[in-house]
């Protein structure tokens, strides 16, 4: 004989407004070994909460429905009040009224027969509840953060001086991200490097980070607590133990190519590091442009090299770490406006994009903080900014990249700064400044003289002299509009790092229609994932700003911090279960497990299958697959199912 007590919540007019409460309570309280009924406002309030406690302990419940919002948001909530009140926390069940039933109807009173419909599965199955222990997993003290960005220094940073270790791993040689391609940041003009730089060299120094640069994550297995990560370590054609980066190999090397880390706008060596204030600050060799590895001539850099580190024949080294948490800070790709024929990119050498104009006023840049026109190294006296280029298209990318409009503004001030009689012209859709000073640099920008023409861009085409002429349809004149510029800026978006895809599929996390990694809850746990022990930082999660993306860091930190400070974590017993007597080890349940949680093992000469509880997240999958019924899922067995489908079906609970 059960005792059960229903509690429904009005959750303000969210249910309360296309459900009647009190009707729905009446109906409930008829329902067989149901003791009380009772609704409430708000129902996760703390009066709701001592009211469900106090009822517990004087009625003697020992199990509870409570009717209200999905269990992603108060399952939790719930639970514990039921474990303080002296009642196993799993005799619980939610019936979801609001999202399945009071936010997808508009007629009260079918809305009100689902909803009890709801309430009388939910008193079914928590009869059939059974008492479970959480389950104890040992935890590694230890982050592996994915990227060394502005996110994944700041991520790393936070942790370890907190005193944990952080194992730090960045594709490219040196840290620093995107950040570091830029001259100055907006709003205050204040120097990219002089913020970052510190922060890169705390990294370097710091003893609780582990640095693996030039390395890529390949392989990662295990849960929350207990990650086991292989890291390759690709060769840099030297010994990085031996280089003092005295830069007289990349001094000497007599080959040159485009330079990808100036988008492409200077040249670079075949040995090489990406900026002066890399760190480390140790070259790479191009294998692919190196004249030596591909033509056996050369080899310049091996002899002029002091400390004897150069050392062609050496190979990638893979590493293997345990973490009990990751954070995944990869960054972003700018959007490559190729695929927009009509704006000429790729084929009129005076349309570049904003990062290619950043690096040319970048003092440490291809030109020194000169911007000259690609074609002829002739400085442009006519620019065009053009907005939104692969962000808020309905035939690229739908979303706002959020930096487009600051980047311009602020790079259009930098060159009116520099040069006060070029004529800056920033076509735009709507100009977007939502941060703090942002509005007011907006407006300091239009005091400067620079025009904004409201509009979208529909063609630039090139002239004889090299100039090209921008198309525009001018909504605020309400004409189309033909400016003739030196140079067209295409402001382009940010999309995810083409990589993502593998990272991904490392980690089993989910991405949005967007691309981006997609957060659990977009509120409430804005920087965890659907994976347990796995956290979001920075645009790997969306486009945002740098303001931004150190609070999500810091964020990120927090919650890894959440994980890894406990020596033991609790685990959920809501997961699979194998009757290893009835398995006949055919490997279905294997098969279709998306999170590797089974494994068959040999068990009295024949194969049978066996549930990691660790890495089981009880989503029943393997039960349906398996088909002799070898395997049931706690507290949602068939048993269960079938009193649900009853209860719904036959009217009784």
């Amino acid at each position: 004989m059960t005792n059960i007590g229903i509690y429904i919540c009005h959750c303000g007019t969210n249910i309360a407004g296309m459900i009647d409460v009190e009707e729905l309570a009446r109906k409930a309280a008829k329902l067989k070994d149901v003791s009380v009924v009772k609704d409430y406002r708000y129902l996760c309030s703390d009066p709701g909460q001592d009211l469900i406690k106090e009822d517990i302990r004087s009625m003697d419940l020992d199990r509870v429905v409570v009717a209200a919002c999905s269990p992603r948001m108060h399952e939790s909530t719930y639970r514990k009040v039921l474990s303080e009140a002296g009642i196993n926390p799993f005799l619980l069940e939610i019936a979801n009224i609001r999202e399945q039933a009071s936010w997808v109807h508009s007629e009260k009173e079918k809305t009100t027969e689902k909803a009890f419909d709801l309430v009388r599965i939910a008193v079914a199955k928590v009869k059939k509840d059974e008492s479970l222990e959480s389950l104890p997993a040992d935890v590694i003290q230890r982050v592996l953060v994915i990227g060394a960005g502005i996110a994944g220094i700041q991520t790393s940073l936070d942790i370890a001086n907190i005193g944990y270790e952080v194992v730090l791993v960045e594709k490219e040689q040196s840290i620093g991200g995107r950040m570091s391609q830029l001259g100055k940041t907006f709003p205050t003009l204040d120097c990219s490097a002089c913020i970052l730089t510190p922060r890169m060299v705390e990294v370097s120094t710091n003893p609780k980070i582990r640095l693996h640069t030039y390395s890529e994550v390949e392989e990662i297995s295990g849960f929350i607590g207990n990650f086991h990560a292989k890291i390759r370590k690709k060769s840099r054609g030297l010994n990085p133990d031996l280089c003092t980066g005295c830069g007289e190999c990349t001094a000497r090397c007599p080959t040159k190519v485009p330079g990808e880390y100036d988008e492409g706008m200077g040249k670079r060596k075949a040995i090489y590091t990406l900026f002066p204030q890399a760190v480390p600050n140790v070259p790479v060799i191009d294998r692919a442009n190196c004249v030596y590895i591909t033509k056996g001539k050369c080899g310049i850099c091996k002899k002029v090299c002091p400390a004897g580190a150069i050392d062609y024949e050496l190979g990638d080294e893979i590493v293997e770490e345990e973490v009990g948490a990751v954070v995944v800070a990869s960054g972003f790709d700018p959007f490559d406006p190729t695929s927009k024929e009509e704006l000429g990119y790729g084929r009129y050498k005076n349309v570049i994009t904003g990062l290619q104009l950043e690096r040319l006023l970048h003092t440490a840049g291809p030109t020194k903080g000169e911007v000259i026109r690609p074609s002829d190294g002739a400085v442009p006296k006519r620019i065009a900014f053009v907005q939104c280029v692969g962000s808020r298209d309905e035939h690229a990318n739908k979303y706002c990249s959020r930096v487009c409009c600051m980047h311009a503004i602020k790079n259009a001030l930098l060159i009116k700064e520099h040069h006060p009689d070029a004529e800056i012209f920033i076509y735009y859709i709507d100009i977007r400044a939502f941060g703090k000073g942002y509005e007011e640099f907006y407006k300091r920008t239009q005091e400067h003289g620079i025009k904004f023409m409201r509009g979208r861009v529909a063609e630039i085409f090139e002239e004889n002299n090299g100039n090209v002429v921008v198309r525009a349809d001018d909504t605020l004149l309400g004409m189309v509009m033909e400016n003739e510029v030196d140079m067209a800026v295409l402001s382009v978006g940010m999309v995810p790092r083409s990589d993502s895809a593998k990272i991904q599929k490392l980690l089993g996390i989910a991405t949005g229609s967007d691309g981006f990694f997609m957060e659990a809850h977009a509120k409430l746990r804005p920087v965890e994932t659907l994976v347990d022990g796995v956290f979001l930082a920075g645009t790997a999660q969306g486009p945002k700003d740098i303001p931004d993306t150190v609070a999500q860091a810091k964020g990120a930190a927090s919650s890894a911090l959440g994980v890894i400070s406990h020596k033991v974590l609790e685990l959920s017993p809501l997961i699979s279960e194998v009757d290893e007597r009835l398995c006949r080890g055919c490997g279905d349940c294997k098969d279709i497990c998306e999170y590797g949680a089974i494994e068959l093992i040999t068990l009295d000469s024949r194969n049978a299958a066996r549930i990691n509880p660790a890495l089981c997240k009880g989503c029943g999958a393997c039960t349906v697959a398996c088909c002799n019924g070898s395997i049931k899922l706690r507290n949602f067995t068939d048993t269960a199912t079938f009193a649900m489908l009853e209860a719904v079906l036959g009217g009784e609970a």
